[in-house]
């Protein structure tokens, strides 16, 4: 007599039945969740994931971008692209408390986010609670056993909702070569002006203060996250392709955020101090 055997799925089709899982859950839970799409790669995934996830209907959530005004014009074009390509509303937000204000009301926000970033990031749940401030307090999350998700909160209160907590950099990238996702160009290896400060390699752009001894010069590089342009730094590269960008990162044994973000250096805990006190 045969024993019927289990259909495994693929590394990345387990992690992409989770994501799909985690935001049909939050739409089915929460009246008004709110999906955040700065252009980055790991919003893209979140995009496709969504998807995936409500296709061949519109999306039960609009999209967000909390706008700082020093953004990449590669990235902000991109955005606005991809948005008018999936027929999606995008609400542009001009500063980072704007995602709780009473004009919007949202309860939960999905945000692309990954343990393997940061040390404080992987001490976040799925579902990572905030207070009415705003505020996340570490030692005040519920379990997650089971994937089985507690979306209940009191007037005030909100989520923030992290469907690729489990996801690597790594993954993202090969996910991002398996569906054959555009992203923007930054990403790939390009000739811009940079100056290097503390280590590190920034886009010169006009109106930007040089320090004494910084010069200007052309470099080859590539972006491995997008943030603001005054705080992240770009890494030397030659990988212009979705495959050199793979075996690239394949080969770092560098986070992308410890070795293009200046804002994660100013000390060990920089990113759960910010955390702590609101930040996404």
């Amino acid at each position: 007599m045969s024993v019927a055997t289990r259909p495994q799925l693929s590394h990345l089709r387990a992690l992409e039945s989770e994501a799909i899982h985690v935001m049909r859950e939050v739409a089915a839970e929460f009246e008004r969740p709110v999906l955040l799409f700065s252009g980055g790669k790991d919003s893209i995934v979140l995009l496709r994931l969504a998807e995936k996830a409500f296709r061949p209907a519109p999306f039960p959530f609009p999209l967000m971008h909390v706008d700082t005004e020093h953004n990449f014009p590669e990235v902000i074009e991109y955005r606005d692209r991809r948005v008018a390509e999936l027929g999606e509303r995008l609400i542009v937000a001009s500063v980072q408390d704007s995602i709780d204000k009473a004009e919007h009301g949202f309860d939960a926000a999905f945000g692309g986010a990954r343990r393997d970033e940061e040390r404080a990031r992987a001490k976040e749940r799925v579902f990572s609670f905030r207070d009415d401030f705003g505020q996340w307090d570490p030692k005040n999350q519920r379990p997650e056993l089971w994937n089985l998700y507690n979306g209940r909160i009191h007037k005030g209160e909100h989520v923030r909702v992290f469907p690729l907590s489990n996801w690597t950099e790594l993954d993202v990238w090969e996910y991002i070569d398996q569906e054959q996702l555009e992203v923007p160009s930054i990403y790939y290896a390009h000739e811009r002006e940079v100056f290097e400060r503390d280590g590190m390699l920034y886009a010169w752009r006009e109106g930007t203060e040089l320090i004494d001894g910084e010069k200007i010069f052309k470099e080859t590089v590539r972006y491995r996250t997008v943030g603001d342009m005054s705080c992240t730094g770009g890494v030397r590269s030659l990988a212009g392709t979705l495959e050199e960008v793979v075996l690239e990162i394949a080969a770092t044994r560098i986070t992308e955020r410890g070795e293009t973000r200046a804002d994660d250096r100013v000390s060990e805990a920089a990113m759960e101090d910010r955390k702590k006190a609101g930040y996404f």
